[in-house]
């Protein structure tokens, strides 16, 4: 059993922040990620054309600038070498390979009761945290819509987290489903390297601290603070600014409820 003060689950940008900003309040934490290197989303799974859709200077993590020189919108290999640059000054070292089994709150002890599973070891670990950050990432699964006829379908199938190319899909027909930024972006690089592509587009349908598709059932700005010493960061689709507010609100929340045990 591991003793900690915050346990922070996953290594992506909002666990990066949250760690940095509990380490310029001297507050010590954990952080487990169950892939085997941090920001995998952008390092293993983001297509080569991609950029921020946001200027630089609404894509900034706490406490540290992008380059002077740095171009307005980053590029995807720019951004993961912010984000190495970014772990190795605040010295961040996540315990890779290692997943969140279950997470129990004790109401007695008032401690969180979570257990890990180390891939690399090969066993169980159980943390005690007096605080808990669950920083999984909005888009750390994949989401194919069951759509009648597809188990039929005799082309390929892809969803856009293992889409690095239009180059592969030259003088082909494709059709890109789905509504956010990734949708028009792949569509455009797909054109661009001459694939018939075409757009099809669903307009969305109309106490958990996260509901049914992992995100926060509280609106912005009160999404990140859950019951128990709970925490969300990263989760409220407000992008890297949206990431950034709420590291900096959980880190000074945990800082003032430390600060009143204290007294």
């Amino acid at each position: 059993m591991e003793n900690v003060v915050v346990l922070i689950v996953g290594a992506g940008p909002a666990g990066l922040a949250t760690a940095a900003c509990l380490t310029q309040l001297s507050i010590p934490y954990v952080i487990v990620e169950r892939e085997d290197c941090s920001e995998s989303l952008w390092r293993n799974r983001a297509y080569d054309r991609l950029k921020l859709h946001l200027a630089k200077e609404f894509c900034e993590l706490p406490h540290i600038s992008y380059p002077a020189d740095a171009p307005t919108y980053i590029p995807k290999a720019l951004f993961v070498k912010y984000l190495d640059d970014y772990t190795e000054c605040f010295n961040i070292q996540p315990k890779y390979l290692t997943s969140v089994e279950s997470s129990t709150y004790d109401n007695d002890k008032k401690v969180w009761s979570i257990v890990v599973h180390d891939m690399t070891e090969c066993k169980r670990i159980n943390f005690k945290a007096k605080f808990l950050v669950v920083a999984s990432g909005e888009n750390s699964a994949e989401n194919i819509p069951v759509m009648s006829g597809l188990q039929n379908f005799q082309g390929e199938t892809i969803h856009s987290s293992r889409y690095k190319s239009g180059k592969s899909f030259s003088s082909k027909s494709v059709l890109v489903i789905g509504s956010g930024n990734s949708r028009m972006e792949i569509a455009y690089d797909l054109a661009t390297h001459g694939v018939n592509t075409s757009i099809v587009i669903r307009s969305p349908n109309g106490e958990s601290m996260l509901n049914d598709n992992g995100l926060p059932t509280k609106e912005y700005l009160n999404h990140w603070k859950g019951e128990n010493k709970l925490y969300c960061a990263g989760l409220a689709r407000r992008g890297l600014a949206g990431i950034a507010s709420d590291a900096k609100n959980i880190a000074n929340d945990i800082k003032s409820v430390i600060s009143s045990m204290s007294i």
